[in-house]
């Protein structure tokens, strides 16, 4: 009976772990919004006149945006992919170890 504790502080470490990890790769997104959101200004067109009849472009501003994100977002793309294949071996191995030990195991009380 006294497997049972040692067994839910294994999983509370996994879980934890497991937060860690998804804190990490919630910080590149905030990382990667942030610096959008600084290049915005930027990537506004500047005063549009009218020339020689041509109307302003409205998705200019738009295609660029999307443009410099990808940018961004691929130069992190390592990151986040390193990142977001350890959150699935740390769900996997969560699961493994509720599916080997079962929440029988986990609820019993000592």
């Amino acid at each position: 009976m006294t497997l049972a504790p040692e067994l839910r502080r294994e999983l509370s470490r996994m879980e934890e772990a497991r937060r860690q990890t998804q804190r990490q790769l919630d910080m590149l997104d905030r990382q990667i919004t942030r610096r959008m959101t600084a290049l915005i200004p930027g990537l506004l067109p500047r005063r549009s006149h009218y020339r020689r009849g041509k109307a302003p472009d409205p998705g200019a501003s738009l295609a660029s945006y999307r443009a410099q994100l990808a940018a961004l977002t691929a130069e992190r793309q390592p990151e986040i992919d390193a990142l977001s294949r350890k959150l699935a071996r740390q769900d996997q191995a969560i699961a493994s170890f509720l599916v080997s030990y079962g929440e029988a195991g986990m609820s019993e009380r000592v």
